[in-house]
């Protein structure tokens, strides 16, 4: 929805500070609210953004795939600000690349808000505008949404879900099942920036060396790799869990094994540092901006190229390959093998 300047002139001026249950009561503190701070940031979507729903022209969509794809997410990250994003722009990448590694490219996102009766005014301002320039630099449109309020104490400041629809390009397919003894592994860059990056803003460590998170949308670096390999095996965002969790999903699902090479895996210096610090694993610590892509072996020199090209893959690498068994292993710099497992527990919750 477009909004002309008169219009904009008419909408209301929120005069409270912070979120009050009336906010959630569905009466005109609501609607200000939602007409203030929602629909003047969110302008540009379809023209039915006031309405309950979405709806969404299906030439528009068939006309660019044959398929929809369709997933859900929510964000409870703590703290709400971090270096490298907020709970924001995390909810917006989350969703878009959950889409793109399932090879589909996405166009819409909705956004439900859980907030705590108390949260200031001024920090859901800064929230949304974050959401608004990740739906921009994603190319998405946030087209229909919610709002609930619940008492102080009933939540943690701000929750947000978000739910995606993208359109699934025709011939390209790529699943875990697919996968096969040979297949290159790779990974776009540096991993465990994210949850290196929460831990740091959360416990307030002093450190020399600032850690930044990798939140980032990569629908775009997914668009050159399906061009570079329509034929792709299988593509996952490593997000909880981290790369160890992927790969092990993947051999899983496969009924393969992967074995990756130490020295050719990219951490980042105090990402490393602060790991070996606090007795952490960076295999096993989240992204936000990472993939992980499995293709057939005569194509990974293609891919590698064509990730390199993207500045979402400047710093992409083969890390491995896939091998016969049902195991994930590490070929160590000393040349023995470290298996790999699904975590127990979880090194840092919040995490996203």
């Amino acid at each position: 929805m477009t909004i002309s300047s008169s219009a904009r002139a008419k909408l209301p001026r929120l005069r409270d500070k912070t979120i009050t249950l009336a906010h959630g009561s569905g009466g005109q503190a609501m609607q200000d609210l939602i007409a203030a701070l929602f629909v003047s940031q969110f302008e540009g979507q379809l023209p039915t953004a006031l309405e309950d729903q979405a709806r969404i022209p299906l030439a528009e969509l068939t006309a660019q795939g044959d398929r929809l794809a369709f997933t859900t997410d929510s964000y409870v990250v703590d703290p709400l600000f971090f270096p490298g994003g907020d709970i924001g722009s995390l909810a917006v990448n989350g969703t878009v690349n959950d889409l793109a590694v399932s090879g589909a490219v996405p166009r819409y996102l909705t956004c439900a808000m859980i907030l705590e009766e108390g949260l200031p005014i001024d920090v859901l301002k800064q929230v949304v505008a974050s959401m608004v320039t990740a739906a921009q630099q994603a190319g998405v449109k946030i087209v229909t949404g919610d709002t609930k309020v619940v008492p102080r104490g009933g939540a943690d400041k701000l929750f947000i879900n978000t739910a995606g629809v993208g359109v699934m390009r025709r011939g390209v397919t790529p699943a875990a099942v697919h996968i096969q003894p040979g297949d290159a592994v790779l990974v776009n860059g540096p991993i465990g920036n994210h949850g290196a990056t929460i831990l740091v803003a959360r416990e307030q460590f002093a450190l020399e060396t600032e850690i930044h998170s990798d939140c980032q949308p990569l629908n775009g670096l997914v668009d050159a790799i399906v061009t570079a390999c329509p034929a792709v095996r299988a593509m996952r965002d490593a997000t909880r869990g981290g790369l160890a969790t992927v790969l092990n999903e993947f051999a899983e699902s496969a009924q393969v094994g992967i074995r990756l090479i130490e020295d050719d895996l990219p951490v980042d210096e105090a990402v490393r540092g602060l790991c070996e610090l606090l007795g952490l694993d960076p295999l096993y610590l989240a992204n936000e901006g990472k993939l992980v892509v499995v293709v057939p072996p005569d194509q990974a020199d293609t891919v590698l190229a064509a990730m390199q090209t993207h500045p979402a893959g400047v710093h992409s690498r083969v890390i491995g390959h896939v091998i016969d068994g049902q195991r994930v292993a590490l070929k160590t710099g000393f040349g023995t093998d470290r298996i790999l497992d699904r975590l127990v527990g979880d090194q840092l919750p919040r995490i996203c």
